[in-house]
C-alpha cells in the first residue's frame, strides 16, 4: 500500500433539477450559499470539519462517463443529518413532508437510541434525520 496521505471529505449526488435540489437542501439545513442557482451545473457545499456534499447535473455525469445513466431501484445510500433533539428530528420532517416531499421513513423511536425519519429527497434519494433519545 502506498504511503500517499487519503481522507474522505466529500459525497456527491448527481441530480436531475438542481434548482430543486438546492430548495431541498436548504430546508434541510445545508448552508448552500445564496448564491447558488438552479442554473449551476455544480454546487458545493461544506457542511462542517472541511466535508462537503457537493450535487452536478445529469450533463456533468454524462460529460464524465459518456455512459452513465440514472440509477433504478432502491437507494444504497442515504445522507444523514443530525438534529438537536428528538423533536427537532420530527419537526423537520413535517416541515419537509408538507412542502410536498415524501417521506420514507416516518418517525420513530429506534432500538439503538436515536429518534429516526427519513425523506426522499427530488430524486429519491433518502435523507436521514436523527438526535439521541432525552
Amino acid at each position: 500500500m502506498s504511503t500517499v496521505s487519503r481522507r474522505a471529505n466529500a459525497v456527491g449526488f448527481v441530480v436531475a433539477d438542481m434548482g430543486a435540489t438546492i430548495a431541498f437542501y436548504r430546508r434541510c439545513g445545508l448552508p448552500i450559499s445564496p448564491d447558488a442557482s438552479p442554473h449551476d451545473p455544480h454546487v458545493d457545499v461544506e457542511v462542517g470539519s472541511g466535508f462537503n456534499v457537493m450535487f452536478d447535473t445529469e450533463d456533468v455525469a454524462r460529460s464524465l462517463d459518456p455512459d452513465w445513466t440514472p440509477p433504478t431501484g432502491s437507494a444504497r445510500a442515504a445522507l444523514a443529518i443530525e438534529c438537536d433533539s428528538p423533536t427537532a428530528v420530527d419537526g423537520v420532517h413535517a416541515d419537509l413532508v408538507a412542502v410536498g416531499h415524501r417521506s420514507h421513513l416516518d418517525p420513530f423511536d429506534a432500538p439503538w437510541g436515536q429518534r429516526y425519519a427519513s425523506v426522499l429527497d427530488p430524486d429519491g434519494t433518502p435523507v436521514d434525520f436523527y438526535a439521541p433519545l432525552d
